[in-house]
């Protein structure tokens, strides 16, 4: 095999000299194989030429069998990369940052469900998160790792010292700061190719639907009922779906509303606050540390599967999770007749 090795070494940098393509220059040592292979069977014996190239016929066609495997290799990975480069992917300033981006998104792009177009649609989404705390702080690492091309965030607390126990896209550096503030260098620290838009401010009923109005997805991460009211009333109003989950002590829950296109919203499932009591706050009732990161996390998965069409989402189905004995079960949700936001069904 040295004899054919030397062979196809000399065809090669011939190739290169005459200025041949790469795929001429491995046409002309697949010939030269095929020769060899042909003069392999083909010859008896003891034939000094097959002394020559040495080895036997098994050995040849191993040695066919290992190119033909990594030719494979080759034309799977260039499809996989035509799938996203350039149609599939808006173009990048570089080239060099379009290739990063495609390895940073590699195990989403062959993922069938979201594949190059998905991944082109979260590139071009533009979401809205409301609250950095606790819901808020996975959510947003999620949606910018996932590449999720612009992300705002609209809070107007700052950072707490009893925050860091579940907040957990802010550090101890950060304490007396704004939640946004911290938000943006977080996910920008992970995801330099994503927009971030911090609005250090509250979110009220004034500003609420012309802000809306320019993204296509909302997270509410926030914990008051007043506050849900409003941001479900403003995205009915601005026809957004509505992502929303909360959380009690050890329990959370999560459901996407999205009446404009026949699911049930926010209010028709709480057509009134709870009493006085019945739902404590996270500090008055406390909170396990880590069931934010499970609820958050689970947002940003439902907002990946809205932008991308992947499966089947939480739209008139809301998941409850019982971290204290590891319990999930999944309920239907149905309009309420004469709801005063969506006007049910």
């Amino acid at each position: 095999m040295v004899l054919f090795l030397g062979l196809a070494a000399l065809l090669w940098f011939l190739g290169h000299l005459l200025g041949l393509p790469v795929r001429a220059r491995w046409l002309l040592v697949l010939l030269l194989y095929v020769a060899v292979l042909i003069a392999e069977v083909l010859l008896p014996e003891g034939n000094p030429l097959r002394a020559a190239l040495g080895g036997s016929k098994a050995e040849w066609f191993l040695l066919g069998g290992l190119g033909l495997a990594v030719w494979g290799y080759t034309v799977a990975l260039g499809a996989l990369r035509a799938r996203v480069r350039p149609e599939n992917l808006p173009a990048a300033t570089e080239t060099r940052a379009t290739e990063t981006e495609i390895e940073r998104y590699a195990r989403h792009i062959v993922l069938r469900e979201i594949g190059g177009p998905g991944q082109r649609r979260l590139r071009e989404a533009k979401v809205l998160v409301i609250g950095a705390g606790g819901l808020g702080s996975p959510a947003l690492l999620y949606l910018g790792a996932a590449g999720v091309g612009t992300i705002g965030v609209i809070d107007d607390d700052v950072v707490a010292n009893s925050n860091l126990q579940r907040q957990v896209i802010h550090d101890d550096g950060w304490i007396g700061r704004p939640k946004v503030f911290s938000a943006e260098a977080a996910i920008r620290a992970q995801n330099p190719y994503v927009t971030v838009r911090p609005y250090n401010r509250r979110l009220t009923a004034e500003i609420a639907e012309e802000l809306f109005a320019e993204y296509d997805l909302i997270l509410d991460g926030t914990d008051g009922i007043e506050t849900r009211y409003m941001v479900n009333a403003a995205a009915v109003a601005t026809g957004k779906p509505l992502i929303s989950a909360a959380l009690s002590q050890w329990e959370g829950q999560i459901s996407t509303y999205a009446p404009k296109n026949g699911t049930p919203c926010y209010r028709c499932i709480f057509p009134e606050p709870n009493a006085p009591g019945l739902a404590p706050s996270c500090a008055e009732g406390g909170v396990l540390g880590p069931l934010p990161g499970v609820m958050g996390a689970m947002m940003a998965v439902e907002a990946v599967k809205e932008l991308a069409g992947a499966g089947e989402g939480l739209r008139g189905r809301m998941l409850i999770y019982d971290a204290l004995y590891g319990e999930t079960r999944v309920i239907a949700l149905k309009r309420r007749p004469g709801c005063p936001v969506c006007g049910g069904a």
